[in-house]
């Protein structure tokens, strides 16, 4: 039996209007109480509030967070901006932010960072491409980003909030690393925290639907998942989280 509490996060990515995220949050409002894990939703910034109205804030995350602290950065959010809007997490280096926005394993450490600084918890991702799977660099990638992340934050920090571990080739592809591939990378991750990592939670994400949640969630290092695309049908969200083992 797991000693952590899974948590099973929606990114909603950039979707969402409001006569959609409201029917979704009243379906997801109505039979989250039977669910055996905590959940956050990360929905864009402009529905931040909409959120505010029918979740707590622990269960309420951004999906990014400017490094900087407030000034002269038009465009970007601060992280005392989220609090104030409600949040209670916030997704840093996710794996579109990295390859779209060019953010290095450095800036992604300086956002986790800036969001404990400001009693945010992050989900901090981390993850391979295709290509450096296949020429077996798996683990020098993923050991390489985490260790930019503790070095920065360090290992007691990090357990306030999340890890997730995402294999780029598996994000909306419709392929997924098998339960066996998954486990192996989390421990392998666990084991590189060190001597707290039994209690940093270790999410997985990558095309996790309701038919192989299961079996992803069963592994013993698997603490439930980041859930992209399947996050935006309720029903769907809702079944990936009853799928936690009790």
């Amino acid at each position: 039996m797991k000693s952590r509490r899974s948590l099973v996060a929606a990114n909603w990515k950039m979707n969402g209007l409001r006569a959609a995220n409201g029917a979704w949050l009243k379906e997801f409002g109505a039979r989250k109480g039977a669910l055996a894990c905590d959940v956050v939703v990360c929905a864009p910034y402009v529905y931040l509030d909409q959120l505010r109205h029918a979740l707590s804030r622990d269960e309420i995350s951004a999906q990014d967070v400017s490094s900087h602290e407030p000034g002269a950065y038009t465009g970007d959010i601060a992280a005392e901006m989220l609090k104030d809007a409600g949040c209670g997490w916030v997704i840093v280096g996710h794996s579109e932010r990295r390859q779209q926005h060019g953010e290095t394993d450095a800036i992604v450490a300086a956002k986790a960072e800036r969001a404990l600084q400001t009693g945010l918890r992050p989900i901090v991702c981390i993850g391979e491409t295709l290509q450096q799977r296949e020429a077996g660099q798996t683990h020098a990638v993923l050991s390489s980003q985490l260790a930019a992340v503790l070095d920065r934050v360090g290992a007691e920090a990090l357990s306030s909030g999340a890890l997730a571990y995402e294999p780029v080739w598996a994000i909306g592809t419709g392929r997924t690393a098998t339960p066996e591939q998954a486990q192996e990378v989390h421990a392998a991750l666990r084991a590189q925290i060190g001597s707290t990592g039994d209690s940093v939670r270790i999410l997985y994400g990558g095309s996790v639907k309701p038919g192989n949640a299961p079996e992803l969630f069963a592994q013993p290092d698997i603490d439930g998942g980041l859930i992209g695309g399947a996050s935006l049908v309720a029903a769907d969200f809702l079944a990936i989280c009853a799928a936690v083992p009790k």
